[in-house]
């Protein structure tokens, strides 16, 4: 194997050299060129090397490169021979469609929509949507495409901001652990629902207790004894005496459903706390090491592969959705469920709470994917013209429409089942593994051919995991790929299935009987404040420091010039709207920040403490690859601030045929930079970032 080259980001041996700084020049004069010469791009952008500094490689050691290119990774239609290219358009949309569409459009939204107003939080989600997830979602999307490169690559646009890109990986990391565990879930839940009856249907020893119930348990009521008297008894007296409760006089609480407790002591067998670990669940290894293949097994060779499997892992769940609501609807009880939803118990009172419109906030910012370096990822495999634009407007507006059609099959099913059991809607509907894996199965368990639909539900929840899975492990693929180039191009099936492995290991801790506990902390820490403080960062780095105009003048590059109008909208979004609503979701969470709880139990300090350090490790690497840029820099402390601030002399469009303007002179992308080829431009005026 190839000995590993330093990767760039780190400026091993050299370091950069500093070009003095220049006047500022006019608003209307661009650098190097004449005043009368027309130009559309922002000034003082050139980040040309030395005229003797050769601007690309040798054709010989460019073809090199391509020789050792893998032949399954690449066809004749690629228009980058070297990374690879998406096989068919709708192959990246339908990877971009099931990256944002999870398991939280199912498990999460209905019950956000039916506790915040029901058809009324449809008003807040969609202003969120267009003033917070579309603007964010597309600059990521072009940000990647345009230089075809991974979330840490992108950001030779900043060298400052390059530990936002790792900070990104870092928890896609963390997440692609636990989240392959909920796949795992979902696969035993699967094979459970192969038997002849479901084990959650009825309340069967040895696992259930005298609590297990399905309809609430009578705890009190008055008998009359033996002397005449009425008096007021416990259950456990009525049974041992076998006395006859008076009717009317029955106090009840609450049972626990079969399939609560067969979640709880059958699959999970969860323990009382985080710090009972107990023994490895044998059977969620298994299910955690099928998944694990699965995933490997479909990203092994990039995109060429996942991008085949997206068409059933992507389109399977619209099925399976389609096909739950129409049998939903033909449920007695269905409509019940559906007023509750978004018919006519929705609040519109709800609009004036706060909390509401952080709640639309903060599922959109989750639900589209932002900031998780997956976008980023898969649009650098799209070729360089590609309408990114309209990609973005397709998967945003498909993700939120997938998102209420969900809810339709969920709640007509819950409709159905509080109609049954004599209760209200508000009373069996849950959020998150507790509708997942308890209060649908068990509505489930209540139609004719239960075993039927709990396998569509069951491999429905496995397909819109799945997809979301490819994408995070397609997010770190690609940024080894981009660090170690020689190594992915010789040995990506080896490094891909290594990467799998190491990550299955890790989610060992997940399925002990304390495993539940770990999915909570990681999921409560690892995906919340890191993922919007790389956000705030990430567009605050692109529009305020790059440049707005500049970004726009990119764009342009790929999808062709767009009216002034057009760019009006995005520049008020990008440069105002989103940050500010991205800076109040985050102050708002840490004001309301809630210590992670299970079944109303508080985590103890120390795996809190986990989770704080979790996250700071994941963030701590923005000022750390800071500090690292500002060091190995040259100069002043002003001048190697500064230095930092501007794009390196490799940034720019991977091939050269779309280096156009200011990129025409760029340093070759599969260069190491040297001090050489690490020229600083001069310094940028107001024009590139004002309106």
């Amino acid at each position: 194997m190839d000995k590993l080259k330093c990767p760039s980001f780190f400026r091993c041996k050299e370091k950069e050299k500093v070009e003095p700084l220049q006047e500022e020049l006019p608003d209307n004069q661009p650098a190097n060129k004449p005043a009368d010469q027309p130009t559309h791009q922002p000034v003082n952008q050139s980040t040309h090397p030395p005229a003797d500094q050769p601007t690309h490689q040798p054709a010989d050691q460019h073809a090199d490169q391509q020789a050792d290119q893998p032949a399954d990774q690449n066809d004749e239609n690629d228009e980058n021979s070297v990374r690879g290219n998406w096989s068919r358009k709708s192959d990246y949309l339908l990877s971009m469609i099931g990256y944002a569409v999870g398991l939280g459009n199912v498990w999460r939204f209905p019950y956000l929509t039916y506790s915040n107003g029901g058809g009324a939080f449809l008003i807040p989600y969609t202003i969120m949507l267009i003033f917070a997830g579309l603007p964010l979602f597309f600059l990521e999307c072009s940000l990647g495409q345009f230089v075809s490169q991974g979330p840490v690559m992108v950001w030779r646009s900043v060298p400052l901001l390059q530990g936002i890109g790792i900070t990104m990986v870092l928890i896609s990391v963390f997440v692609s652990i636990y989240y392959n565990v909920i796949i795992a879930y979902s696969i035993y839940y699967l094979f459970a629902s192969l038997q002849s009856s479901l084990p959650w249907k009825f309340c069967s020893p040895p696992w259930a207790d005298e609590n297990c119930s399905s309809t609430p348990i009578v705890t009190h009521c008055d008998v009359i004894m033996g002397t005449g008297e009425i008096t007021q008894v416990n259950r456990s007296y009525i049974y041992a005496n076998n006395l006859t409760c008076i009717n009317g006089t029955h106090i009840y609480q609450p049972g626990q459903l079969p399939s609560e407790q067969y979640w709880n002591k059958v699959a999970l067998q969860r323990s009382s706390g985080i710090d009972e670990t107990g023994h490895i669940v044998w059977y969620l290894a298994l299910c955690l090491l099928l998944a694990w293949i699965i995933v490997g097994a479909s990203v092994m060779k990039g995109i060429k592969t996942s991008g085949k499997v997206v068409y059933f892992t992507a389109l399977f769940p619209y099925v399976v959705l389609t096909i739950l609501l129409i049998r939903g609807i033909t449920l007695e009880g269905a409509s019940k469920g559906l007023a509750y939803y978004i018919g006519a118990e929705s609040d519109f009172s709800k609009l004036l709470e706060a909390e509401v419109w952080k709640d639309a906030a903060t599922q959109i910012f989750y639900s589209l994917s932002v900031a998780w370096g997956g976008l980023v990822a898969l649009s650098s495999y799209n070729k360089f013209n590609n309408n990114c634009f309209s990609d973005a407007i397709v998967v945003c507006v498909a993700n939120c429409l997938t998102s209420v059609f969900a809810g339709f099959a969920i709640f007509s099913i819950l409709g159905h089942m509080a109609h049954i059991t004599g209760q209200e809607v508000s009373q069996v509907v849950k959020s998150g593994f507790d509708l997942a894996f308890i209060a649908y199965p068990e509505a489930l368990a209540k139609i004719p051919g239960a075993q039927f639909w709990s396998v569509l539900f069951f491999i429905m929840l496995l397909t819109l995991g799945l997809d979301s899975q490819f994408a995070t492990i397609e997010t770190i693929t690609t940024t080894i790929s981009d660090l170690f180039p020689s190594l992915m191009r010789k040995w990506r099936v080896p490094t891909t299935l290594g990467c799998c492995l190491a990550l299955f290991l890790c989610g060992l801790t997940c399925v002990t009987e304390a495993g539940n506990y770990w999915v909570l902390l990681l999921d409560h820490f690892c995906a919340g404040w890191g993922i919007l403080v790389a956000a705030i960062l990430e567009i605050g780095g692109i529009i305020w420091i790059y440049g707005g105009n500049r970004f726009i003048s990119d764009i342009e590059m790929m999808i062709g010039q767009q009216s002034r109008g057009f760019w009006l909208w995005w520049k008020f979004c990008w440069f105002v709207i989103t940050p500010v609503l991205l800076s109040i979701i985050l102050i708002w969470s840490l004001v309301k920040f809630r210590k992670p709880e299970y079944a109303g139990i508080p985590f103890p300090a120390w795996a809190n403490g986990i989770g704080w350090i979790m996250i700071v490790f994941c963030v701590s690497w923005i000022p750390v690859m800071a500090i690292i840029k500002i060091v190995l820099a040259r100069g002043t402390i002003y001048q190697r601030f500064v230095s930092s601030l501007r794009p390196a002399s490799n940034w720019g469009p991977y091939l050269e045929r779309h280096r156009q303007g200011r990129y025409q002179g760029m340093v070759e992308l599969t260069a190491q930079p040297g001090p050489e080829t690490t020229v600083v431009p001069v310094r940028r005026t107001l024009t590139e970032t004002k309106f």
